[in-house]
């Protein structure tokens, strides 16, 4: 077994997630023959692949060297929603003069909402823990895994024979060798939610959803913020609209924002973190307590011994065909190991195509998914299938744009920044959409449903929706499509038609 992991603060709330996650006394069980499936990582694609293959009758084993739930669980999505609802809290009450609730300046208890965030994690925990997958059927081994073979690995002094496996090992955030950066103690999304006290001065390098998520969650405690990007603008992955929405968010908010700035190099100065930067006006520096680095993810490959089983790998994961296959065919991969789609869904749904694949003789191909994403800023950005410039360049699609601020439930809550815009064919097949708003993460869902199933843009319009709701505005906006269908041609004919019926 690996050292255990250890997880800051030591608190009541970290100690139970470790012991879900990571158990000191696990006993793993003796291997008995060969088994179906071999799962390398404890993570969202490790997790469903290992369970899924288990309640279908498999004979599973899963290996994991640190903590069960993956980045997803311990340092990625749950920690960080937990963080973000809480600094929503802080928000709303520093904002409810506007609605005749007048609190002032709200007093900010910043360990209690760390504290709360890790409650709710460990609850979480469960879920994905040890115990849970041995009542399930599954073989668990905390070690590191290595390939001894084409169809062995081993863990520890343990080796496994397997029929298929699947690497999901996941991926960690990128740390640069940009000068004086182990110096000045630059914090990931693995420490960041290690913090107690609030920064007074946080600087986050990297504009990316993790980036943006966090800047503004810290600006809303009370933290003076900067965020810094090479490139021109903010979620850059985005459509330009949806960026220059949340730029004009987070600037009314405080946030300074710094894009087309180059980090030269990092460095301390007594109490300071520097910051150099490199831009357009010349080289500038920012000082702050704490640096979040969140410029992007690098896949875990190393120490895996792939060259054992005749498996690839490049600087962009394990190499895969499109059926999640590697160079050994007894081998697949699924996650953010080989994906450039880095979100837990994402991971969960390449998971079910290596179940079919692998163990069922299935031939479903990744680009079959219809994979949305959302960043949980204020206002959300979500997003699914073509973008805007895909659209734009194709002579077969239309496009249909529904303003936020004209959706009565939207108004009424006092929300007037974002949009719908949806990308769709003539006969209504939907090819892509953006939400930009409060939500949108949730108003994606049914769209990315429409895309998945075949339903088109007359699905939406002759739907009865409750009012007032947010989701009225996908209706609005399949509307215009109907509308396009009248033309001047079956417009005159029925205008002689209704002049017949007076």
């Amino acid at each position: 077994m690996t050292d255990i992991p250890r997880v800051l603060p030591a608190d009541e709330h970290n100690t139970a997630l470790v012991r879900n996650a990571h158990p000191s006394d696990w006993a793993a069980p003796v291997p008995d023959g060969r088994y179906n499936l071999v799962v390398i990582g404890g993570g969202t694609a490790g997790l469903v692949s290992a369970l899924g293959a288990a309640a279908l009758g498999g004979k599973v084993a899963l290996i994991e060297k640190h903590l069960l739930g993956g980045d997803c669980l311990n340092f990625g999505c749950v920690p960080s929603k937990g963080v973000i609802a809480a600094a929503h809290v802080a928000h709303t009450a520093r904002t409810g003069a506007a609605w005749g609730v007048n609190t002032g300046e709200p007093s900010i208890d910043f360990a209690t909402a760390m504290e709360r965030m890790r409650r709710a994690r460990a609850t979480i925990s469960h879920h994905d823990s040890a115990t849970r997958l041995k009542e399930d059927g599954v073989d668990v081994f905390l070690g590191a895994a290595r390939f001894t073979g084409p169809d062995t690995v081993a863990v520890g002094d343990t080796t496994l024979r397997f029929a298929r496996a699947v690497i999901a090992t996941g991926a960690r955030a990128l740390v640069p060798p940009i000068p004086g950066v182990e110096e000045a103690g630059v914090r990931t999304n693995t420490d960041i939610f290690e913090l107690t006290e609030l920064p007074r001065r946080l600087v986050v390098v990297g504009a990316g959803p993790i980036g943006c998520e966090l800047a503004q969650a810290f600006r809303r405690f009370g933290s003076e913020v900067a965020i810094v990007d090479l490139l021109d603008r903010i979620l850059a992955v985005e459509e330009d609209e949806a960026s220059e929405l949340l730029t004009a968010a987070f600037e009314e908010e405080g946030i300074a924002v710094h894009t087309g700035a180059k980090v030269l190099r990092f460095a301390r100065e007594g109490d300071d973190k520097l910051v150099v930067l490199e831009t357009a006006e010349g080289e500038h520096t920012l000082r702050c307590d704490e640096v979040l680095l969140a410029i992007g993810r690098r896949p875990n490959v190393e120490g895996l011994d792939l060259d054992e089983a005749g498996i690839e790998a490049d600087r962009t994961g394990v190499v895969v065909d499109r059926h999640l296959r590697t160079m050994n065919r007894r081998v697949y991969a699924a996650g953010d190991v080989c994906s450039r789609y880095k979100f837990t869904h994402a991971a969960d749904a390449m998971a079910k195509i290596v179940l079919q694949n692998a163990l069922f003789f299935g031939f479903k191909t990744v680009e079959s998914l219809t994979i949305p994403w959302a960043t949980y800023t204020d206002p959300e950005v979500a997003h699914v299938g073509i973008s805007r410039k895909e659209a734009d360049r194709r002579r077969d699609v239309r496009t249909f744009l529904e303003p936020i601020d004209r959706n009565d439930r939207s108004l009424l809550e006092g929300e007037t920044r974002g949009y719908v815009r949806i990308h769709a064919l003539k006969n209504g097949t939907i090819l892509g959409a953006t939400v930009v708003g409060r939500h949108a993460g949730e108003l994606i869902a049914p769209l990315s449903l429409a895309m998945t199933h075949g339903l088109r843009l007359g699905a939406f319009a002759g739907t009865i929706l409750p009012y007032p709701t947010r989701t009225e505005v996908l209706k609005r906006a399949a509307s215009q499509w109907q509308r396009t269908r009248l033309t001047p041609f079956l417009a005159a004919l029925l205008r002689m038609l209704l002049r017949f019926r007076r």
